[in-house]
């Protein structure tokens, strides 16, 4: 590469090691969440004034959403975990052909996973039990927005590449115009001038979709512009077969992790569809509460994850070890303080989206369960998190699969339905789920079994430092 070459490509590096504060990556992502919470409680909110059946539907169809994402996180969960333990070993003349494997795979997964769940969307309904009045809303939603998943697909691998290398304020904007157009394209189809349409829902999801596919490019204008990389098929050539292998090694037991969290809890919403819309509706309007109070242990579980996928990429175990504790000291406090502040006032939060007041009374006792379900998520998700940045992800998989099926839904059944509980016996399951599971998986990390799970080969290391200066620049490929 020519000297005019490697200062068009050079790029400012933002280091991360040990000494990262953490806030400066868990800030943004903070409000980027923030912001992601408030955009689906501003969808719930419109949708609660013009069609209550309609928030229940979209509540369903979320449902088959985020479990359609699971199936794009592999790649995007494996890009995180190879781009920040690659970095962090300053393997940098292989990041874009890493950039470019995954982008390019994320597509095509995304494409036909796109055509198969809009294909499978009577079945879906039908597994769902969803009542006759809200089966059109779910179906016309997951036909839009789950017709666009792709672009969902594309959008998480960029997110994921440039939280790793640093630029998590990005994600933080983009969201925050995610908001501005999602909100002006629901008043235009609710209340504004398309009301005459009458699309509802259909309206909501073509905004949604619409919203995703400008933060999309939003994210690839940002990575050129910062001169992070490049994606180019001539970076294939020769495909990385065997690291393409090792990412969906990676990918499939996180993404295994999510799917069998999501079909419990798809199970566990088919148990609350057969005792009536009101307690649909009160399980939708409580999720949007609650997401409130998880926003800052999630913010602090993925800086972690980035920062211990730097630190065990180069070599330093302990500092990584120590690290995670050190989150967790910080994350678990203010989450608790988060759900019970939720439960002191859901009362008259509730009442932002409904005035019937057995959906409030049903919303009181299950903001008091979350608290418990909170202090059990925190641990999951941090630990969790940092297992699969250190390369240790087959133990949570099998954590989840025991204590989601195992303990979960056999205990949520047990108290909700056969002792007639209801929604709260449901998210009660939930509760013993989490707080068992998250105790287990930081004994794991306590006993240090993740060491020498990483995904970073040595003989990479070694080539690089022998090379020495000639590896400066991030572009080398």
């Amino acid at each position: 590469m020519t000297m005019q070459g490697q200062r068009m490509n050079k790029k400012k590096t933002i280091v991360i090691d040990e000494n990262t504060p953490l806030l400066i990556l868990a800030g943004p992502m903070f409000l980027e969440l923030f912001l992601n919470t408030m955009l689906n409680n501003v969808d719930m909110l419109m949708l609660s004034h013009y069609d209550e059946y309609a928030v229940g539907a979209v509540g369903n169809a979320n449902t088959i959403m985020f479990m359609m994402n699971i199936f794009f996180n592999v790649i995007a969960t494996a890009t995180s975990v190879v781009v920040a333990q690659y970095l962090g070993a300053k393997l940098h003349d292989k990041m874009n052909m890493i950039y470019t494997l995954a982008v390019v795979v994320n597509l095509v997964l995304g494409i036909g996973i796109s055509g198969a769940f809009c294909a499978a969307n009577p079945m879906i309904m039908n597994f769902l039990h969803v009542s006759p009045e809200m089966r059109p809303y779910s179906m016309i939603y997951i036909y839009i927005v789950g017709g666009g998943g792709f672009v969902t697909a594309v959008f998480n691998v960029f997110l994921q590449i440039l939280r790793c290398n640093g630029y998590t304020k990005i994600g933080m904007w983009v969201t925050f115009a995610i908001n501005i157009i999602n909100i002006g394209g629901n008043y235009l189809f609710l209340y504004g001038p398309l009301k005459f349409m009458n699309m509802g829902v259909a309206g909501v999801a073509v905004s949604t979709v619409a919203a995703r596919l400008v933060a999309l490019t939003v994210l690839v204008i940002f990575f050129y512009s910062a001169k992070i990389g490049r994606i180019s098929l001539k970076c294939l050539n020769p495909f990385p077969g065997k690291l393409l292998v090792k990412m969906i090694k990676i990918g499939l037991p996180s993404a295994g992790e999510h799917l069998t969290y999501n079909l419990y809890q798809t199970t566990l919403l088919s148990f609350i569809n057969g005792m009536g819309n009101d307690a649909v509706n009160a399980r939708s309007y409580c999720n949007s509460l609650i997401a409130f109070a998880m926003i800052f242990s999630n913010a602090s579980a993925m800086s972690t994850q980035i920062i211990t996928g730097h630190l065990v990429g180069a070599g330093k175990n302990d500092e990584a070890y120590k690290r995670v504790f050190r989150t967790l000291r910080t994350s678990m406090p203010i989450t608790l303080a988060l759900a019970g502040i939720n439960a002191i006032i859901c009362r008259y939060t509730l009442q932002l989206f409904t005035q019937n007041q057995h959906i409030i009374a049903l919303g009181q006792m299950i903001m008091i369960v979350d608290i418990f379900v909170e202090a059990g998520r925190c641990l999951n998700m941090t630990f969790v998190s940092s297992l699969k940045a250190a390369g240790a992800y087959m133990f949570p998989l099998v954590m989840a699969i025991l204590c989601n099926w195992g303990l979960g839904l056999t205990t949520g059944y047990t108290v909700g339905v056969l002792l007639g509980v209801g929604v709260a016996g449901i998210f009660a399951g939930t509760a013993a789920d989490e707080c068992i599971r998250g105790l287990i998986v930081m004994y794991y990390w306590y006993k240090k079994k993740w060491l020498g799970k990483s995904v970073i080969d040595r003989s990479d290391v070694l080539e690089t430092e022998d090379r020495g200066p000639k590896n400066k620049t991030l572009l080398a490929n």
